[in-house]
């Protein structure tokens, strides 16, 4: 009997134990992780944010990015104020977002649930979990590289290793071994809780940036400034050098627009509101001069090399100083980790968790997101080639610029900043709209997301004509934005959802107390009522007493 209930195949032997949770019923629309932070694990300070975002600015994938903008033609001086001006951008909508976490302290899925109902909220929320898992693969192959390059500083005899797979893999037999033993070393260290990650980021920001301010050095006098960024470094010009341009301002809008979208599975563990306001300048000032140390030693390497090695790890690999090329690959392979495990793998986890929280949790979260993002999507493929590093890039923001539109409306225009943080838990609240589904977000999904749909395909395939509709696709995430803010203002004013609005913000901790004052008036009752009974036991026991002592 024992061995049938535990039968493996069966969906009751994976579910987990379940937890009450404090403000919704234990289901699949919220459990005891998905509530709101309590006061005593609200610990990230102005410092945390600061050393998260030097942290993430100091990643693998800010500097490819850069360095593929002078792969497809642009200068430095052209690549730069895209950069600046995009990350710019993506810091105030960041602040904008984060600060709804940092005030209901609430995670993204939940606080998705109030804009787009609970169930249209399930389509924001899977495609955050797809693009994390794409994240995660792309970091995973290329903290490979890293794998690679040191194993080569130690034994160049790995260079050697004959190659039996085809050359349309994408990937060699050396380098799929490199990206077996970095998912190995990876793998562990998934399990980090938000709590703790802090600690690392810290670490991260500390130790990387001075390990490629050395890179930059190297660069400089390697090849002086004056002759490696030249200002006619440019190979476009006229209308293909504008397309070009707003391509790489899409893409630098892209590389951050996940985390523009869920930035509140963060901010809800801030001390105050205030303390991750500090965004707004760190994003643009880290994210900037990341790029031009980037872009630097890219174009350094070009003048060395004769061609642009977009990719840090392909310029490591023609160094010759074996300390040199180990030291400078640990610098990456330590960014790639903390990247990969908290804005990654974390996040996937959290939004599985929502999905079926039942079954799946933080752990098994993370790993489903090691195995997916990590072997299925095939990362390498994506990383093939340059263009096609800022296809991808370019390509998801398609659907996140109208995400971050419409809960920035929602939040900011439409409900003035009140909301029900415990209707949110609730599948038959006031957020429930049509059949949970809020048409208004639905609508203005689709007339943001549809008009770039022909360039996203053209994009993928450019076999496919589309005409003129391509280009909009170079401005994605602006027209989606915007596009979706608009559209949802105009039609959550016009038809207003009533239901939804409340005379004031009703915070988790107000709901609690509500509750602790009905117990505490149940409890006093429940006293009173058995002090009554009790009462009325000894009036009655003292009667009877008394009639037995007259009948004697």
């Amino acid at each position: 009997m024992a061995a049938a209930k535990l039968h493996p195949l069966k969906p009751a032997t994976w579910a987990l134990q379940q937890h009450v949770s404090k403000f919704g019923p234990s289901s699949r629309w919220s459990n005891k992780d998905m509530d709101p932070v309590p006061p005593e694990e609200r610990t990230w300070s102005t410092w945390d944010y600061c050393a998260y975002w030097i942290s993430d600015a100091t990643n693998a994938a800010v500097w490819q990015l850069a360095s593929s903008m002078l792969a497809v033609g642009l200068s430095w001086r052209q690549a730069l104020p895209a950069i600046a001006l995009g990350s710019s951008i993506i810091a105030v909508v960041m602040v904008l977002n984060g600060t709804i976490g940092a005030r209901l302290h609430i995670a993204f899925p939940i606080l998705n649930r109030s804009s787009f109902g609970f169930w249209l909220s399930y389509f924001s929320v899977v495609s955050r979990v797809v693009l994390a898992m794409f994240w995660f693969g792309v970091q995973t192959y290329t903290g490979s590289e890293c794998v690679y390059q040191m194993l080569k500083a130690i034994w160049p005899s790995v260079a050697r290793i004959p190659n039996r797979l085809p050359e349309s893999a994408h990937i060699t037999t050396v380098g799929m071994m490199c990206y077996f033993l970095y998912w190995l070393i990876q793998f562990p260290l998934m399990f980090i809780s938000p709590q703790n990650i802090r600690y690392f980021f810290t670490i991260k920001g500390i130790i990387v940036p001075f390990a490629w301010l050395a890179m930059l050095i190297w660069a400089f006098v390697k090849v002086p400034a004056s002759r490696s960024l030249e200002p006619q470094h440019s190979s476009l010009n006229g209308s293909d050098l504008s397309w070009a341009w707003l391509s790489a301002l899409n893409s630098s809008l892209g590389i951050y627009a996940t985390l523009s979208v869920n930035i509140p599975d963060f901010t809800r563990y801030a001390k105050n509101e205030r303390a991750q306001m500090i965004q707004i300048a760190i994003i643009p000032v880290a994210f900037t001069l990341i790029s031009f140390v980037g872009m630097s030693v890219t174009a350094a390497g070009e003048v060395l090399y004769g061609e642009v090695l977009w990719d840090p790890l392909h310029l490591i690999d023609r160094w010759d100083n074996r300390a040199a090329a180990f030291f400078a690959s640990f610098s990456f392979i330590l960014a790639t980790l903390g990247t990969n495990i908290s804005a990654n793998s974390l996040s996937a986890a959290n939004d599985m968790m929502v999905l079926l929280p039942e079954y799946i949790n933080i752990r098994r979260g993370q790993v489903i997101c090691a195995i997916i993002g990590g072997w299925v999507l095939c990362p390498w493929e994506i990383l093939a080639s340059a263009p096609g590093f800022l296809s991808f890039m370019s390509g998801y923001t398609v659907f996140l610029g109208p995400f971050a539109g419409i809960m920035v409306a929602d939040y900011w225009i439409i409900h003035r900043c009140k909301v029900d943080v415990p209707a949110m838990y609730d599948p038959h609240g006031r957020y429930r709209y049509w059949n949970g589904i809020n048409w208004r977000a639905l609508v203005a999904l689709i007339v943001s997301i549809a008009p770039t749909l022909p360039g996203l395909i053209n994009n993928i395939n450019t076999s496919i004509p589309v005409g003129n509709a391509r280009f909009l696709f170079n401005v994605a995430w602006l027209f989606g934005f915007f596009t979706a803010l608009g559209v949802y203002t105009l039609f959550s004013l016009a038809f207003p959802a009533l239901e939804t609005f409340v005379e004031h913000v009703i915070l988790a901790e107000d709901f609690l107390a509500a509750l602790a004052v009905e117990k505490e008036k149940e409890d006093m009752s429940s006293t009173r009522s058995q002090h009554d009974v009790d009462v009325k036991f000894r009036e009655k026991e003292k009667g009877e007493v008394m009639s037995t002592t007259e009948s004697a």
